[in-house]
């Protein structure tokens, strides 16, 4: 069974905490009992950047961030709120 959630944002979106790291995203995921989550805001270079540092391949469009065992899929959020 998937268990999985993909609306997430990182440490780089609004109003967010700085615990929102891949790293810690992984952790959290595993004490609730998810094994796959989106990465959220994979778009911003300094986010992305993480992204490559720190998940592996796992397979097609899945990656794995290895100290908590927990899966990942890119996701981004479009806004359509901007003047």
């Amino acid at each position: 069974m998937i268990l999985a959630d993909f609306h997430l944002h990182s440490k780089y979106s609004r109003a967010t905490s700085p615990l929102m790291n891949i790293i810690d995203l992984g952790k959290a995921a595993k004490d609730k009992g998810l094994n796959l989550l989106g990465t959220g805001d994979f778009t911003h270079p300094l986010y992305f950047a993480e992204l490559k540092e720190n998940l592996t391949k796992f397979n097609d469009g899945i990656f794995i961030e290895q100290k908590s065992g927990t899966k990942f899929i890119l996701t981004t959020e479009i806004c359509l709120i901007f003047s």
